[in-house]
């Protein structure tokens, strides 16, 4: 069955207005009311600004944090986290939620598409995602029941350690696998795609996949536990480790993201860590953003976008670590 891209606009909006009503409900039938009363009364206490300036400060900025993610080629979750956390006053449980969110809805956009085009691969993301959307589980789990300063410890040194691995990460746009391993054979574990740029079709297999199904257990902790989207570690396993083409990669990582991070995202619904007021502000923005950059990226110099990334996040990573081992330092 082929969908026409009305179709597949109208199937979008339905889906994010689903996952808004999910949202408000999960909050407002919350086993403890008082939790979002307490949230309202700190910041009230703390700052003098009218109940609608933080939400469009978060518009603000996830606007141009969907610009900067498209440009850089990272998803929206590995920004959206350790800047909110790291500097505007929202718990980082409420952030991490968030987070989810808005990395679920960016992969919702584009699933569909990259379905239909094949260039997402339903066997190559089936047994990867299921055994990532498990651990996500279990990491978002591990995050709510760690103390914060531990959490945001941890997050610090993990966005430190993205930084390394944009620094260095080389990509590889079409590995030469020799011989594809038992298990992805069994699984049949490969395919074919038409490469419009060499105007011809690409046939790829894989190797190594149980070294990469071992990796995508630590990933998927990650994902849940940090809140971030996991495209940063999918994509260099699944073609630098397992030797799926570049676009394949890309391709299947953002579609795995649609199922990894709603795995995790259910536990934060469940806990009541996540705010409509935070989320719905970051969602439009990151969205219009993503639009934007989109347009930007034709006209503009991915390397130098890259650079000012990374610098970002690693002053991001700074203050996470910063305010979980030393809060009152500033």
């Amino acid at each position: 069955m082929i969908i026409s891209p009305r179709h597949s606009k109208i199937l979008f909006i339905m889906v994010l207005l689903s996952i808004s009503i999910l949202i408000a409900g999960n909050v407002f039938a919350s086993a403890d009311p008082s939790a979002a009363q307490e949230v309202v009364s700190a910041s009230t206490a703390e700052s003098q600004h009218a109940w609608w300036f933080w939400p469009l400060v978060l518009f603000i900025l996830s606007f141009v944090l969907g610009i900067f993610a498209v440009l850089a080629g990272v998803g929206g979750g590995v920004l959206y986290v350790p800047i909110v956390s790291g500097f505007l006053p929202f718990h980082l449980d409420f952030v991490r939620g968030a987070g989810l969110i808005v990395a679920l809805t960016g992969a919702l956009a584009a699933g569909p598409g990259l379905l239909k085009k094949a260039m997402a691969d339903l066997r190559l993301a089936i047994p990867v995602a299921l055994i990532a959307s498990t651990c996500a589980i279990v990491g978002a789990m591990i995050g709510l029941a760690l103390p914060t300063n531990v959490v945001q410890t941890m997050l610090g040194g993990t966005i430190l350690g993205i930084v390394v691995i944009m620094m260095k990460a080389k990509k590889s746009e079409y590995p030469d696998v020799q011989k594809s391993d038992a298990l992805s054979q069994s699984l049949s574990i490969m395919g074919v795609y038409h490469e419009p740029t060499l105007g011809k079709d690409i046939n790829w297999k894989i190797h190594r996949t149980p070294t990469g199904l071992v990796l995508f257990v630590f990933i998927g902790i990650m994902a849940g536990m940090f809140g971030l989207g996991a495209g940063w570690a999918n994509v260099p396993v699944l073609n630098l480790v397992m030797g799926a083409p570049i676009k394949i990669s890309v391709a299947t990582s953002k579609f795995l993201l649609s199922i990894t991070d709603t795995s995790a995202a259910w536990i934060y619904l469940n806990n009541g860590a996540v705010l409509p007021l935070m989320v719905v502000p970051s969602v439009v923005g990151i969205m219009l953003g993503s639009f934007i950059g989109v347009k930007v990226l034709a006209v503009t110099k991915p390397a130098l976008i890259r650079i000012i990334v990374i610098v970002v996040l690693g002053v991001a990573g700074l203050k996470a670590l910063q305010k979980g081992l030393w809060p009152d330092l500033i």
